[in-house]
């Protein structure tokens, strides 16, 4: 059976490990993947992330980020935006802010994988995948 959204697929396998206060999440790998596991790590939602090879393919090994004691989450929420049969778009000028600022859009740009800050800076728009907070 193949998978009609393999991004909804990642964005809930680290939603899950994260509830369950797991250390890590295995991830099969793709290029848009490992962009948003970047984006992440970039804005400091994840401690790392690594690609193994796993026989024939690739997985993504996310090393998942919690406070002192794992009761504080990095993670609030995940949500994807975009989906394969409604896909949400924005322009330069209706790039969403998440919860005032303080969570992020990842975004589908001609320019990569970027958030929504960076979209403003670049000034461009695209395709919204997923805020996270």
């Amino acid at each position: 059976m193949t998978m009609s959204d393999p991004i909804a697929d990642m964005l809930t396998r680290i939603r899950n490990a994260n509830t369950a206060k797991h250390d890590t999440v295995d991830v099969p790998a793709s290029k848009i993947k490992i962009a948003i596991a970047e984006i992440l790590l970039k804005e400091g939602y994840i401690k790392s992330y690594e690609i193994e090879e796993v026989g024939s393919f690739n997985n993504i090994h996310i090393t998942l980020k919690y406070g002192k004691d794992k009761n504080v989450k990095t993670i609030s929420g995940l949500k994807r935006i975009s989906k394969p049969g409604l896909r949400i778009y924005a322009s330069k000028e209706d790039l969403p802010h998440v919860l005032g600022g303080l969570g992020i859009a990842i975004i589908s740009t001609n320019k990569g994988i970027v958030t929504d800050k960076e979209a403003r800076k670049l000034n461009v728009g695209g395709e919204v995948i997923a805020y996270i907070w």
